[in-house]
Order: C-alpha cells, then structure tokens, then sequence
C-alpha cells in the first residue's frame, strides 16, 4: 500500500486515467476494443449471458455468508469466476493491468499485491459486461416501444408480440383469397399461436440479444466517458487498490442487469394472468 499520495500525485493519476479512458474507450478505441470479439467470443457470448443470473446468485451467497461470519467461504464464493473468459474480457484486463503498472511506475499507482490487482481488473471487466447487458434490454425496450407500443424489458415479454406479428404475416401471406382479404379475414380471427412459436421466438431473440450484447460497447463506452462514469469507475478501483482490498461485494451494475430480467418476468406472468 502506497504512502498518501500529494495532490500533485493525484492530480497526474487522474489525467492519466482520462487519458487512457479516452483512448480506449472513445469512439475509435471501442471500436478497436471489439475487433477482439469477431471470433470465439460470438458463441461464448450466449453462455455467458445464460450464466449471468449464476454470478448475481453467487455474489449474492457470498456476501450473505460473510455477513453471517463465514468470511472465509463468502470470499472463497465471491472469487469465483463464473463466466467463460472471452478474448475481449482479456484485452479489456490487459490494458487495465498495464494501466496500473504504468502508474506504479510513475510513483502514483496504488503498488497493490499481484493477486489483488487481477481481482480487482477481472471484476471491473465483469462490470462492464453488465452495462453491455442493460445497454440491450434499452435498445429491446425502445423497440417494444416502436414496433408494438407496449413495455418490453426484456427478450421475454418481447416474444410474445414478435411471434404472433410473424404468424399473422405468414398467415396473411398463405391466404388462398389473396393478401387482402387475408387481412380482413385475419384482423376478424386472429391467428392462434402454439406455445412453442413462442418458445421458438424467444430463443431466437435471446440469441440475437446475447450478440447485441457482446456489441453493445459500440454505443456504452462512448456514452460513459462523455458522463465520465468510465474514468470514475476506474479511479474508484484504484481507490480500493490503494487500500489492498480484495474483489467482494455486488456491483450496482449487476443487480440493474438482473432487475430487468425481473422486472421482464413479472411483466410476462401479469400480462398472462390477465
């Protein structure tokens, strides 16, 4: 752990950190970022959103653990690396990892443990696949919103109407009178969907959605570092490293993730139910 750092030193920290964010975030260094994912990363990225409720429920057992005295095994748990690695989850933690040595060879890094610091990066990294996954359930929400005029946050809630506008098209388009009176016919009966034409939809979209997610940075980064939530994420991190703590605990990221699947979910039962 570093001594106390000036205001100079910090003042150098944080217009470094800017300057890394810029150029790595940016619109051109994102787009550099996400050449790494045109590759395996495009059938890792469907696992890995089918684990993300794995990881919130990890994190969740090993806070909860160490908030009733097993420290030992809440930090064991909240360790865990849940995901598969990705090539762009690796670039992403290089450049984080190089970040920091360039700090600490400057005077102003934190001169974290080895193991702390990969923790620490792994888990910003993680952080960042979260934003990507709220990113997507905005852009599903926006085109509920457009095409079909009712909230949509999430793949499931969105399947419903997407299957039965294609069942209604292919019916209208098959129809033996021809498309207009298919249309008439089928505005007065509408077409009766089987549950796996929505099943089948679903999958389809969280196909797509896992690949809008692993593309969503495209659109986040830019975004956090004109808010400047990148470089204050970083600097936080930094923060932590200057105290040798290791990687626990739920970033709020997370839990927005996995709050609109909730919130999805229960939209899907309500609108059922009704």
């Amino acid at each position: 752990m570093p001594a106390t750092l000036t205001d100079d030193a910090v003042a150098r920290r944080r217009a470094a950190v800017s300057r890394f964010v810029r150029d790595r975030y940016g619109p051109r260094g994102t787009l550099r970022l996400h050449r790494a994912a045109l590759g395996w990363d495009l059938l890792r990225a469907p696992v890995n959103v089918m684990l993300s409720p794995v990881f919130l429920l990890t994190r969740l057992a090993g806070w909860l653990l160490s908030r009733l005295g097993a420290t030992r095994a809440g930090a064991w748990l909240s360790a865990r690396r849940v995901f598969l690695p990705s090539d762009m989850g690796r670039v992403i933690q290089a450049d984080l990892t190089r970040l920091i040595a360039d700090l600490d060879a400057q005077g102003i890094g934190p001169d974290a443990p080895p193991e702390t610091t990969r923790h620490q990066v792994a888990t910003l990294a993680e952080t960042r696949n979260a934003v990507a996954e709220i990113t997507t359930s905005l852009i599903v929400l926006v085109s509920g919103w457009l095409l079909f005029d009712r909230t949509t946050p999430g793949v499931i809630s969105l399947a419903g109407p997407l299957a039965e506008l294609r069942a209604h098209a292919t019916a209208v388009n098959d129809f033996l009178l021809g498309d207009t009176l298919g249309r008439a016919w089928y505005w007065a009966f509408p077409v009766q969907l089987s549950p796996w034409q929505v099943i089948l939809t679903g999958i389809g979209l969280a196909v797509a959605g896992s690949l809008v997610t692993t593309f969503a940075g495209l659109i986040a980064d830019p975004v956090q570092v004109a808010t400047g939530t990148h470089r204050r994420r970083i600097l936080r991190l930094l923060a932590r490293l200057d105290r040798a703590e290791a990687a626990g605990g739920i970033e709020r990221e997370h839990l927005l993730a996995r709050a609109g699947d909730l919130s999805d979910a229960l939209l899907m039962l309500w609108r059922s139910l009704r």
